[in-house]
């Protein structure tokens, strides 16, 4: 089960509690987004990261839970490319899911397969292993929204890189994607709602803090 983290306190009675973002970063967030993930790396070259869900209800932004997760070996990147080994920085939308398991009972749109696979195995990395990808969610960095996360569109061309996922952590860091606790990806199947329009917003502390 996800750890729910309990709701800050706004300093007054008008003031609408917000996302914990930088001004700069809080304005990519589309006012018809009221489902936002944020992933928090410590500093730019940690692959290690924090995890937050937030809902906005009503002028207030909500945390609902919170996890501990792995980005890219080598932490982050705002130009990613083919093979760094870093996780996109930025702000994308989540519309599609999928993975080597049935359907938990996601709101987005779901594809069960096996060809869900993961990299070849190599030390060092906690996603190499099939269960890896057990359950995904897509990310849009450099994809066609409304497919499959299998499909292979790369609207940036190739060099630029894809198939960043939300995917099941095992323990190290990944080759690009984000890996959150199994309970944790069903827990967004679950919750993130088309509707909501949600989106990941991704990141090293200073970064997001901009």
């Amino acid at each position: 089960m996800p750890d729910p983290t309990p709701s800050s306190s706004s300093t007054g009675a008008d003031v609408p509690r917000t996302l914990p973002l930088g001004s700069r970063t809080l304005g990519t967030v589309a006012d018809t987004t009221s489902q936002v993930v944020i992933v928090r790396g410590t500093t730019t070259g940690s692959n290690a990261a924090t995890i937050q869900f937030y809902e906005r209800v009503g002028a207030d932004w909500l945390p609902r839970a919170t996890w501990q997760g792995h980005v890219g070996k080598r932490g982050w990147s705002t130009h990613h490319v083919e093979g760094d080994l870093r996780t996109p920085v930025g702000t994308f939308g989540l519309t599609d899911a999928g993975g080597r398991k049935a359907d938990p009972g996601s709101k987005l749109p779901y594809d069960q397969s096996t060809a869900f696979t993961p990299p070849a195995p190599q030390a060092g990395f906690g996603d190499s292993t099939a269960d890896a990808f057990d359950y995904v969610i897509a990310v849009n960095y450099n994809r066609a929204a409304g497919r499959t996360p299998l499909d292979f569109t790369r609207p940036l061309g190739a060099g630029r890189g894809g198939g960043i996922w939300l995917h099941v952590d095992h323990g190290g860091p990944t080759h690009g994607c984000v890996s959150l606790p199994r309970a944790a990806m069903r827990y967004l199947l679950l919750h993130l709602s088309p509707q909501a329009r949600p989106v990941v917003v991704m990141g090293a502390a200073a970064q997001l803090s901009r």
